[in-house]
């Protein structure tokens, strides 16, 4: 009977095989796919007798071909499984790619492009199939420490900052009410008009209403308030052993306050109070040390690499995509896959989580 492969396309399975996993975010469920709109949700599933690994990804139609490919959901994702993925035999990582490389064929897909996760010993597996690319790294707390130990690793200015904001009084909510969520994506919707966001970064109110109610996770919306003035928040993500800043959003009008540094406190106590042991703070933007990674390094000098997987499984068929896409193949583009290279650059700021390369 082992080892086998199959392909699952619903909801009840697709959950009952992540609950098994050893490790494993909202990243990975049905619903969070599911919010994806780019294309078909799939769990490729490779078994054999004792465990499991799955991978989650969005089957998407390649326009003006009979072909697709293979993306992540916005976010952390990767193969997961019921073992350490680092505890693969050699003969098993040789398995899982031959039954990988099939499941694409049968999809008719000519690559995958996956953001990996920073915790989960996923490169062992895939190095064999395609190779992995270094994207920065990410910082993370160690919320083991106590707030007070942690405090004494922040910048000495930093640390005057947060203390000075705490003493204005500003009002900390966590909420899930429908004005909260309203008030939030407002906010939200006009940073991203501030940074000339990419449409794709324009989430409505119903994408984070229901990742607020994702079941088995305890997704929060932390606001900060001046009053009764909504001047910062947050749309938190929580794991069994991780919590992050998923989404987040100042008002203009607060800029030069930056209650975003008094947030990021707060979340670090939220976190150890519901015993979370790593706040994955990210990275830079495009996995580059720029001016986001060194506020974030402000709060923890703790680093981990940060993974990207591209991998072409139909030479032929993505050459022939990339040529009549009309991109020009010797510019130097680090984007993958090359066919869906926007024909303008756009920079896209998000404020707490790195931009996806595909």
């Amino acid at each position: 009977m082992y080892p086998q492969n199959f392909t699952i396309r619903n909801k009840k399975e697709w959950d009952a095989y992540i609950d098994k996993s050893l490790i494993h975010e909202v990243f990975h469920t049905w619903n969070y796919h599911s919010l994806n709109q780019e294309g078909e949700p799939l769990l490729f599933v490779y078994e054999e007798e004792g465990f499991f690994i799955a991978l989650p990804v969005i089957k998407r139609k390649i326009e003006n071909s009979l072909f697709f490919d293979m993306t992540s959901a916005y976010g952390y994702c990767g193969p997961i499984a019921s073992i350490d993925l680092s505890s693969l035999s050699v003969q098993t990582i040789a398995s899982f790619k031959t039954s990988f490389m099939n499941f694409m064929k049968e999809e008719n897909a000519v690559c995958i492009f996956s953001r990996l996760h920073p915790f989960v010993n996923q490169y062992n597996i895939l190095e064999s199939i395609g190779g992995l690319q270094e994207n920065g790294t990410t910082l993370y707390m160690d919320l083991s420490l106590s707030i007070e130990d942690q405090r004494s690793k922040y910048d000495k200015r930093l640390f005057r900052q947060i203390r000075k904001l705490r003493e204005k009084g500003y009002i900390i909510k966590e909420l899930n009410s429908q004005e909260g969520i309203k008030n939030f994506t407002e906010m939200y919707y006009k940073n991203m008009d501030r940074v000339n966001a990419s449409p794709n970064y324009y989430f409505d109110e119903q994408y984070f209403a229901n990742l607020l109610n994702v079941e088995r996770f305890e997704n929060k919306l932390l606001l900060i308030y001046d009053g009764p003035e909504l001047i910062c928040g947050a749309l938190l993500l929580l794991s069994n052993s991780i919590i992050r800043n998923h989404l987040s959003a100042t008002s203009p009008e607060y800029l030069k306050e930056s209650p975003s540094k008094l947030l990021t406190d707060e979340i670090s106590m939220i976190g150890r109070r519901l015993g979370k042991k790593i706040f994955h703070l990210g990275g830079g933007v495009g996995g580059k040390e720029d001016s986001l990674f060194t506020f974030k390094r402000y709060f923890s000098d703790l680093q981990v690499k940060d993974y990207i997987w591209c991998y072409i499984n139909d030479n032929t068929a993505y050459n022939d995509l990339v040529l009549k896409a009309g991109v020009d193949v010797n510019a130097g583009s680090n984007y993958f896959p090359l066919y869906r290279q926007p024909k303008r650059n756009t920079q896209a700021y998000i404020s707490n989580i790195e931009t996806m390369t595909a």
